[in-house]
């Protein structure tokens, strides 16, 4: 079906799912299955006394109660491992069950299996933990100061990295006989991912098969390894992890955690199934949080506002512990991007990692990508102030030309494309950018409410490789990914994909690419992930890496299905495959198209293997695994519009205009959708959204009460567009999309708001833009 690339199919997964028929973990039952109720610590910081189980064991329906010292004596390994290693980095153990010592809210002490899930849970809040509190610290840069609770004795001042990349004297040297400079300090607020399905997990064992662990999973491969090194001890092929239905990530569910070893060390003690599911307010205690940056930040620029010159300092909370792959997150996922869309000539980023007293820092929707824009795109809207430009001026004075692709920046990566110029002009055009002005200077000159105008022109690295490359700068895994393609008998096809799908449809774009690739029609392609029995070794989704590496891995390997198909043609044509085309779903002698054979012809000959040439194997099914040249790189260029009443504070946000440029695009309502939803996610943390612990470490948004979300009617209808740089380095030119717009809003809104406070004196303003905060700036003209 040639030309079904480029379209917007409907998406195949959504009829299950909006009729409720889609099976999420916790919708699972085995027989004899257990429940789990973990115990977990109320304090930020405290030393563990003793454990009394006591009252627990007694109480009905429960059949046992384990704690850390229960795992040690059981002989696994019973600690999360770290996934990312960096130079003299401080990796204290991470038991699945606290035994001496209590790090965060949330740390798990104890767990309860009981024969219902109530049982377990009314049992669990009878397990007696004598604690001895702490003090505690929970603020990324305070924590590395003098005098601070020291939270693991491994790590002096809590300090768990001290990294930097770039050169330092050249831009110290930058910064010397500089026209201008700018710089600010900011803090990019902590935040929850809030997937919409909590974690869970339902953990089956026998002798003979091994385990089997149904779980809320982005790279189920990758959960079966680390359960296997460091968890369980469980040799790798006696672990098989199923990823159902996932409600949601964004980035949240790639990380290895306790509570899922727990959940399976307890199935192979109890000899029966034991499924856990974390509450909403458990989920947000120890789900991974996300951002938490502490920042220093300034800019030299020339008299024309040329950039000559970025320093950066940085202090990344690390949380009470590593997460999978928190240590990459502030340094080559944040570090590397500070060049944004611009030709600069000096940079240099120093980042301190600390350990806190709160729930675990790791990748969230954007990773490291969102800090790393918001601080750039801060000083762009500073410098243009500073040097008398417009903010899109000073922009496209410093944009990378679009003829100097491939562009080498100072911080480590090449970018493979880009016309940065052409997606700004168009999101000015769509905006209507000078009338928008005019209208916020007749505003302010009447003195109604205030508007304000923000503009952002982001960069982001998708599908991070080749693995050679991260695996030199710390990553303790490969970041390919894999395809088979297996072609049955009757010219119906199977893709069994390494990326797991939680959200993106995969099925629907997977299915596309072969149907493009084969002329099959789309239903008659199945589309299998997220089952490690099932499917080859593969690395999952997250860092919007589906399309530009999964889906390339399924093209190549398409590829060598239309080769082997090839030879089989020119067999029974009785002549050179090189003499061959494939197009409409059949393979033709080169200008004679009415000599063929068709695809179907050709699969059951290869499963028949009556008339197949001497070196050619029957069977028709090829495997990828496909390794990038390089990363993608999709940018764009964002425009907001908003309204701030003067007496009270409030912000209204009245525009939204967004220009992407993700490459080619597989199903345009799809990219449309992950575009939606990505910049209603960085709305979210530029106006309401922020993880806030007290100086004890308590978690004072663990619900809905208290962590605002954004809601559809806070929300203006976004007005999408695109322009089309392909990627050069992979067979689909795609580049991925699925966190441009949390990477562009917040800096977005936060540009416009303080756009529209420029006449009261404030510079700056951290996130999330309260109505309080907008108000107490306004009175007291000053950044608060």
């Amino acid at each position: 079906m040639s030309g079904v690339l480029g379209t917007s199919v409907k998406r195949r997964e959504d009829p299950e799912l909006i009729t409720g028929r889609g099976k999420y973990t916790d919708d699972l039952t085995l027989p004899g299955m257990l429940h789990a109720a973990i115990v977990r610590s109320p304090h930020g910081h405290a030393k563990i006394r003793s454990i009394d189980i006591a009252a627990a064991s007694a109480a009905p329906g429960v059949v046992a109660v384990y704690t850390g010292k229960d795992v040690i004596a059981s002989g696994v390994g019973g600690v999360v491992p770290t996934g990312w290693l960096l130079p003299n980095l401080k990796t204290p153990a991470h038991p699945i069950l606290a035994t001496e010592k209590v790090r965060h809210v949330g740390d798990g002490v104890a767990v309860v299996v009981g024969e219902g899930r109530y049982q377990a849970r009314d049992a669990a809040e009878l397990v007696e933990v004598d604690y001895e509190p702490l003090d505690a610290t929970v603020d990324a840069k305070g924590a590395t100061a003098e005098g601070q609770p020291q939270i693991h004795e491994e790590a002096p001042n809590n300090v768990a990295f001290d990294w930097d990349l770039g050169d330092k004297a050249a831009a110290d040297s930058a910064f010397e006989g500089a026209a201008h400079t700018v710089a600010v300090d900011l803090r990019n607020s902590r935040i929850i991912p809030f997937a919409i399905e909590p974690r869970a997990a339902l953990a089956s064992y026998d002798e003979a098969s091994g385990l089997t662990l149904r779980m809320t999973s982005q790279n189920p491969h990758l959960h079966r390894l680390l359960m296997s090194l460091a968890s369980l001890n469980l040799p790798e092929h006696r672990i098989r992890v199923i990823a159902p239905e996932v409600g949601g990530g964004f980035g949240s569910k790639i990380h290895h955690y306790p509570d899922e070893a727990i959940a399976s060390w307890c199935a192979m003690q109890c000899g029966r199934p034991v499924k856990w599911a974390a509450t909403r307010s458990e989920t947000n205690a120890t789900d991974a949080h996300g951002r938490d940056h502490v920042t220093h930040a300034e800019m030299a620029l020339d008299g024309d506002g040329k950039i000559l010159g970025l320093r950066v300092e940085t202090y990344a909370a690390m949380g009470a512990y590593l997460s999978t792959f928190a240590p990459c997150v502030p340094t080559y996922l944040h570090g590397t991007l500070l060049s944004g869309q611009y030709d600069m000539p000096a940079i240099h980023i120093r980042v301190i990692g600390s350990f806190t007293n709160t729930a675990p820092v790791d990748a969230v929707r954007g990773a490291g990508r969102p800090e790393a824009t918001y601080l750039v795109e801060r000083l762009m809207d500073l410098a243009a102030i500073e040097s008398g430009l417009d903010p899109t001026e000073v922009r496209r004075r410093n944009f990378v030309p679009a003829d100097a692709f491939p562009y080498q920046t100072q911080v480590a990566l090449a970018y493979d494309s880009g016309n940065y110029e052409v997606a700004l002009d168009k999101a000015l055009a769509n905006s209507g950018y000078a009338d928008l002005r005019s209208q916020q200077a007749e505003r302010l000159a009447s003195g109604g409410k205030l508007l304000g105008i923000g503009v952002c022109a982001y960069i982001e690295a998708c599908g991070i490789a080749p693995s050679a490359v991260v695996g030199s700068l710390g990553a303790q895994a490969g970041l390919y990914e894999s395809a088979k393609v297996r072609v049955h008998p009757t010219g119906t096809v199977t893709v069994f994909s390494g990326s797991s799908a939680h959200g993106q449809g995969h099925e629907t774009t997977f299915a596309q690419i072969v149907a493009d690739r084969l002329g099959v029609p789309m239903e008659n392609v199945a589309v299998v992930e997220g089952d490690t029995d099932e499917v080859q070794f593969g690395m999952g989704t997250y860092g919007s890496r589906s399309a530009a590496v999964g889906g390339s891995a399924i093209a190549k390997s398409l590829d060598k299905i239309i080769a082997k198909g090839a030879k089989l043609a020119a067999h029974v044509l009785e002549v050179a495959d090189t003499d061959l085309e494939f197009h409409d779903n059949q393979w033709s002698v080169k200008g004679s198209p009415d000599k063929s054979v068709a695809w179907g012809d050709v699969c059951l000959q290869a499963y028949l293997a009556h008339n197949m040439p001497a070196d050619v194997e029957p069977g028709l099914e090829e495997t990828t695994f496909y390794d990038p040249a390089n990363f993608t790189y999709p940018f764009g260029a964002h425009i907001a519009l908003v309204e701030i009443d003067r007496e009270t504070g409030e912000i209204e946000l009245l525009r939204y205009v967004a220009v992407d440029d993700c490459g080619e695009q597989i199903n345009p309502m799809i990219v449309e959708g992950q575009v939606h939803g990505g910049i209603a996610y960085g709305i979210g943390q530029a106006l309401w959204e922020e993880a806030v612990y007290d100086e004890h470490g308590q978690l004072l948004t663990s619900t809905l009460l208290d962590y605002a979300l954004p809601k559809a009617h806070n929300l203006p209808s976004f007005e999408l567009d695109h322009t089309i740089t392909p990627c050069p380095h992979n067979p689909l030119g795609v580049k991925g999309i699925g966190e441009a717009g949390t990477i562009a809003a917040p800096v977005t809104i936060v540009n416009a708001v303080v756009d529209a406070l420029r006449p009261f004196g404030v510079k700056h303003l951290d996130m999330p833009l309260t109505p309080e905060k907008i108000w107490r700036a306004m009175k007291n003209g000053e950044d608060v």
